[in-house]
């Protein structure tokens, strides 16, 4: 077992570095031939790493080694296009632009001043100029933002031999071809057929029995985050996208979806953390800030309000000063509570469209957990603080277990509290159509103290002044 682990380290540790030599390659004197013989037998990726050591000096010679499709697909690869395409001359900008995924494109002329944008777009073929005003004409927050047109689409009613003529016909152009789309022939969608399946199919079948015309879809307009939900439930490695006239427009592919996915969650993460949006190390002081400040000022006006009340018990710990002490055990507990809580519902809620039932379900079993720990912890804690009472801090019996009594069930109230509140809250929310991740984080945490902080001083008030009459 060691020889193999020792075998596997060796040889992690003599994978070559394909950046470091294509560096040394295009600093070399070869000869522009030889030179990008090498660079060709490298995979677009290794290349696009490299670009981000390279100088602008010789960034450049390999542009000019390199032609415009083979560069595109290259600054696919890349974090920032933008950067390397702003290097490039105009002529050679076009056609890196029409070359690459029209969302890419649309995305770079986007950033762009207006006369940038138009002097580019007229030096482009027609198809691409259309393909990238789609583009361009949806939100980034609409589902068509991100779709490529880059798909395999037939005419219903041709035949087998016909279908796979097509196929190899557009392949050349369009590399997702693992699901053929069937069109009418005004371009409306009717269906979808598998690759292995029209491989397969003998001439004399019928195309028709090869579609499946059940296959799931999106509108080009919906929202991204309403469309996640219902997409996340197919398999598929492409699902077609639609315009209000059903005609097909475009693809989501696997890959798209995951991006999309990774950066809804990063969002959601943003949110619960009380951001606006989600920040990166690029960012100024200023954008992050900018960010974060407006649920700080919120939650410093709702901080305020549960100061207030804890001053309404300013009497309580006047005359029982030892119950500050166990103060941050109950509200840290309510908090964690809440917060578990909280994240169990939005991924509930992320993932499935629950009916009323369900939802009283997940707050019934919500709270059942919280009272099973509660009852717990608050057992625990009865035990343990009675002891340290008694032990360090030489109170009877009777006044010790007496406190610790009271932290307990102030601890099992709350925690049954959060858990209600970290649920309902972010279901109510959804229910208004606000997003519960972005209200629902900040907000809880403070809830939740509010009820830690009356649950614990009502208690004492009620049980241990006003019944037992302890002081001290």
């Amino acid at each position: 077992m060691k020889n193999n682990e020792l075998l596997k380290d060796t040889a992690l540790a003599q994978h070559p570095d394909y950046r470091q030599e294509l560096v040394q390659i295009i600093q070399s004197d070869a000869s522009p031939k030889v030179l990008k013989e090498k660079v060709l037998g490298y995979h677009e990726n290794d290349i696009a790493a490299a670009l981000e050591v390279l100088d602008q000096s010789q960034r450049e010679k390999l542009y000019h080694l390199l032609d415009a499709e083979t560069l595109s697909d290259i600054f696919e690869y890349t974090e920032d296009p933008q950067r390397f395409l702003d290097e490039l001359s105009i002529k050679k900008k076009v056609g890196v632009l029409s070359h690459m995924e029209a969302d890419s494109a649309a995305e770079y002329l986007g950033q762009l001043d207006k006369a940038q944008r138009n002097t580019l777009m007229e030096l482009m073929d027609d198809t691409v100029r259309q393909d990238i005003s789609l583009f361009q004409s949806f939100d980034e927050d609409e589902i068509g933002s991100i779709m490529t047109t880059n798909h395999i689409e037939i005419v219903s009613g041709i035949s087998v031999r016909e279908a796979m003529r097509e196929l190899i016909a557009q392949a050349a152009e369009n590399d997702n071809v693992s699901t053929i789309y069937v069109v009418d022939e005004s371009r409306t969608f009717y269906g979808a057929i598998d690759l292995k399946d029209l491989i397969i199919a003998r001439e004399s079948v019928d195309l028709e029995t090869l579609i499946t015309t059940s296959y799931p879809y999106v509108y080009a307009h919906e929202l991204i985050e309403d469309c996640v939900p219902r997409i996340r439930n197919y398999s598929e490695d492409s699902i077609p996208v639609l315009d209000m006239d059903n005609r097909l427009l475009g693809v989501i592919t696997a890959q798209d979806f995951l991006q999309v996915v990774d950066d809804e969650l990063g969002d959601d993460y943003a949110k619960l953390a009380g951001l606006s949006a989600e920040e990166d190390l690029k960012e100024t002081v200023r954008e992050s800030t900018r960010k974060r400040l407006p649920w700080l000022i919120v939650l410093l006006v709702l901080g305020i309000g549960v100061s207030s009340v804890v001053g309404l018990f300013e009497s309580v710990a006047a005359q029982l000063t030892i119950i500050v002490c166990f103060q941050s055990l109950v509200l840290d507990m309510a908090g964690n509570v809440g917060t578990q809580s909280l994240a169990i519902t939005i991924r509930v809620l992320m993932d499935e469209n629950l009916s009323g039932g369900q939802k009283l379900c997940l707050i019934s079993r919500e709270v059942r957990v919280g009272l099973a720990n509660g009852l717990i912890l608050g057992t625990l804690s009865f035990a343990a603080i009675g002891l340290y009472i008694c032990l360090f801090k030489g109170r009877s019996v009777l006044f010790a277990f007496a406190v610790s009594a009271c932290t307990g069930t102030a601890l099992l109230l709350s925690m049954v509290l959060s858990s209600l509140a970290g649920t309902a809250i972010p279901m109510f929310f959804k229910k208004i159509h606000v997003d519960p991740a972005v209200a629902s984080g900040p907000l809880i945490t403070t809830i939740n103290d509010l009820v830690a902080v009356v649950s614990y001083y009502g208690l004492a008030w009620i049980f241990l002044i006003h019944l037992l009459q302890l002081t001290g």
